[in-house]
């Protein structure tokens, strides 16, 4: 393995882990009175001026042109829907089911980067994608059952967040991670903000809320996101896709250690299935290199002045 590609693999590693440790902080979050929308509201406010005090001191270019309006898209758009559809569907199917089909989004990913990006398929990222979903069903588990709408938000939320995936893979190659996630989170708090206002919803109320809020804004946003954007710089959006099915093994461990919940048979061995198709995907040949071979060129961004390092 190049160690380009060890880096990538250990950035979306971090990144799995910073999103699965939101679970956490949102339980803390909302028992102290927070509603959905205002702790998504305040998530993204809060990264997104971390980040943009962070490009005004560090003077890192603002993304410009199209890519702006893209990354905009990615952040007001498909994040807001990828949220509002899997929230949606919690009311209408078992938490286990709606969680299963958004880890749908690896195996999406990588199909249709192959049939509209012509990313190249191997039959080794193909099975670790496939392994992934296994383990990822056992870890989940549970109780399947849902109505036909909660199903279908569900795969919604699938298919919003394998086109978030890969049209982010675009534009990252050419835009600086950070400058990207800013923008992403900066669109979103905007949408959020203006549901939050359309239809009211509490705050938190004291200070451990608050702490809770700020956790999820820098931990599970600012680190995650930005990780994650690296990441799929490095390795392209299939693989890193693939390896964000981490993020449910971390979220059950994390619940056993500070929320006291138990561990079952079926969880340790999804975590262990996921574990084995992390590994193979690492140790396979697949690399960006590859990737860039197998796609069409693309345009030059529009006033780019090329990769700049990320971390």
């Amino acid at each position: 393995m190049n160690r380009d590609r060890l880096v990538g693999v250990l950035l979306v590693a971090l990144s799995a882990t910073a999103f699965g440790a939101m679970a956490i902080f949102a339980r803390y979050a909302y028992a102290d009175g927070a509603g959905p929308v205002a702790v998504l509201f305040l998530r993204f406010l809060l990264a997104g001026t971390v980040l943009a005090v962070s490009m005004l001191i560090t003077r890192r270019r603002w993304p410009r042109g199209r890519n702006l309006l893209v990354l905009g898209a990615m952040g007001g758009l498909f994040y807001v829907g990828q949220s509002l559809s899997f929230f949606t569907a919690l009311n209408h199917a078992a938490a286990g089911l709606v969680a299963l089909l958004l880890y749908l989004y690896p195996f999406l990913v990588t199909v249709l980067g192959a049939l509209l990006l012509r990313r190249r398929l191997t039959v080794a990222r193909m099975c670790a994608v496939l392994l992934a979903l296994v383990g990822t069903a056992l870890t989940l588990g549970g109780h399947l059952s849902g109505e036909p709408l909660g199903i279908a938000l569900g795969l919604l939320a699938a298919l919003i967040y394998s086109v978030y995936f890969l049209v982010g893979s675009l534009v990252l190659d050419r835009e600086d991670p950070i400058a990207s996630a800013t923008v992403v989170m900066l669109a979103a708090a905007i949408v959020f903000g203006g549901i939050a206002v359309a239809f009211p919803t509490p705050f938190p109320a004291t200070l451990s809320g608050w702490l809770a809020v700020g956790a999820i804004a820098v931990v599970s946003t600012v680190v995650a996101m930005v990780s994650l954007f690296a990441g799929i710089r490095r390795l392209g959006a299939a693989d890193a896709a693939t390896l964000s099915t981490l993020e449910p093994v971390v979220t059950v461990l994390l619940a056993a250690v500070f929320l006291a919940e138990p561990l079952q048979a079926n969880q340790l061995l999804g975590g262990a299935v996921i574990l084995s198709a992390v590994i193979w995907l690492t140790r396979a040949e697949a690399s960006p290199a590859a990737d860039a071979t197998a796609q069409a060129p693309q345009p030059a961004a529009e006033g780019s002045t090329g990769r700049s390092s990320a971390l």
